[in-house]
């Protein structure tokens, strides 16, 4: 298993595009800022599923991905799928239930998607989307192509079944797929040692023959290092690997949940590694303070214009809902 210490990266010159990973966590963290407030409304149906916090694992892994490359996610997927390129107003759209949505106002917060970027979908079934992850891998492996297949999924995930029949099939055959673990050290109520025998959840990964990697999930530079190193063996055909993201959520499982179960002091203690204050800071200790305080300015007013155009979007017609289906 390899380790990546705790914020390498951040305290190195910063990348050239240090920005555009702030500007695109800032978007992704505003985005759900709106959604919980257009919530309180009554204006989303159904639950959300919020991935404050962990903004960094999805901007970090997906910044590393090229054009052709797939992506699978959970119901906490709004930050993979903008991660991606999905837009924010037909994202908006989707959990707003209107026509003009990613996937026309019929799947919502749960079922994300926008194949147009290679994000085949999230998905409300715990593990349920790695068998995906792995199918698109071996379609381009069929195909002899580069493409590689990145599923996020969280600790709860590795206890399912679908987990490791993925990885073991994935391995036999030396498949282009990344399993990227969201470590939000929950899974739902529950903490992770009351659930799983085993701290490091990436050590599994030796039993199935492919790197295990662990990286700080909060270091947006460190999760792009390990997943270009990931990336680059699965298109050289060497196979998959399984890199753990220790980070954590910032609100409860979903909009029902106060999350009282969490202590306090681990609560203060995470917030103070907020993935977006740790890059800004880097960003203004390098003397680019103005333009990062720039790149804030315009995420909210891109998130905001975004907003207010899909709610003038109508809902979706009746007879929409005979659209897409199997008979």
């Amino acid at each position: 298993m390899t380790y990546h210490p705790v914020n390498p990266t951040l305290a190195d010159p910063l990348p050239a595009d240090a920005l555009e990973l702030l500007r695109s966590m800032y978007e992704i963290r505003f985005f759900e800022d709106e959604i919980m407030g257009l919530f309180s409304q009554n204006l989303v149906r159904g639950s959300t599923h919020l991935c404050q916090g962990q903004e960094a694992v999805t901007v970090g892994v997906c910044s590393a991905l090229s054009p052709g490359d797939t992506m699978t996610c959970t119901y906490r997927g709004h930050g993979a799928v903008l991660a991606m390129g999905a837009p924010l107003d037909r994202a908006f759209g989707e959990i707003l239930g209107r026509a003009g949505g990613l996937c026309g106002g019929k799947g919502g917060s749960m079922h994300l998607a926008d194949v147009s970027v290679g994000a085949l979908g999230s998905n409300a079934i715990v593990g349920g989307h790695l068998p995906t992850t792995v199918g698109a891998a071996l379609a381009a492996s069929y195909r002899g192509t580069s493409e590689v297949s990145v599923a996020f999924f969280g600790d709860g995930s590795t206890n399912i079944g679908a987990f490791h029949e993925s990885l073991n099939l994935a391995s036999i055959w030396k498949l282009p797929a990344i399993f990227v673990i969201e470590n939000n050290q929950y899974g739902e109520y529950s903490t992770l040692a009351s659930t799983t025998p085993i701290e490091r959840l990436s050590d599994r990964a030796a039993s199935y023959g492919m790197p295990g990697v662990f990286v700080d999930g909060n270091d947006v530079i460190a999760m792009r290092s390990a997943t270009k190193t990931a990336v680059e063996r699965a298109r050289a055909g060497e196979g998959p690997t399984l890199i753990e993201a220790d980070t954590y959520r910032h609100s409860g499982h979903s909009r029902s949940d106060p999350a009282k179960y969490r202590p306090e002091e681990e609560v203060k203690s995470w917030f103070a590694r907020d993935p977006i204050v740790q890059l800004r800071n880097a960003i203004e200790a390098s003397g680019g303070a103005d333009a990062a305080a720039e790149v804030e300015r315009t995420a909210h007013t891109d998130v905001d214009a975004a907003r207010d155009l899909a709610l003038t979007w109508p809902e979706p017609e009746l007879s929409a809902g005979m659209e897409h289906i199997y008979s």
